[in-house]
């Protein structure tokens, strides 16, 4: 089963869906919109056009684990997400996803603009990898 993780943002969010048998990230894009309802058609087209079976949100708790302005904001986009495709939606929790992307593409060579352009679809693949990697680990 495909998987699509997601990093929502109020401009920008990443998408990356896994390879058929939900071992490896494949696709990965950047939806630049503002309005959710942008945001959730594109999901929804993206997860009809590779046969996506399981959504996985990004969610933005703080550093302590407490739950903030940001995380109470995905927890709703998960629930329309859940109303508008019909698809199961996990939390997933994505400390530093964000700073992790940026160090990676600092480390590839890409400078400011060419990181703003990417950052996000790079943390959603960072999100699909680690809920990968636990659903590996959970079958093993």
């Amino acid at each position: 089963m495909r998987v699509c993780a997601i990093d929502y943002g109020d401009a920008r969010t990443g998408l990356a869906v896994s390879d058929p048998t939900g071992l490896l990230a494949g696709h990965t894009e950047t939806v630049h919109a503002y309005r959710a309802e942008d945001v959730i058609a594109r999901i929804a087209a993206v997860a009809a056009e590779y046969g996506v079976g399981q959504l996985v949100l990004g969610h933005p708790v703080n550093m302590d684990g407490t739950r903030g302005p940001r995380a109470e904001k995905a927890e709703a986009f998960a629930e329309r997400l859940r109303a508008e495709t019909g698809l199961p939606v996990a939390l997933w929790d994505e400390r530093r996803t964000t700073i992790d992307a940026h160090q990676i593409l600092r480390a590839n060579g890409r400078n400011g603009r060419q990181r703003k352009n990417v950052v996000d679809a790079v943390a959603a693949a960072l999100i699909l990898e680690g809920y990968l990697s636990r659903e590996r680990a959970k079958k093993a």
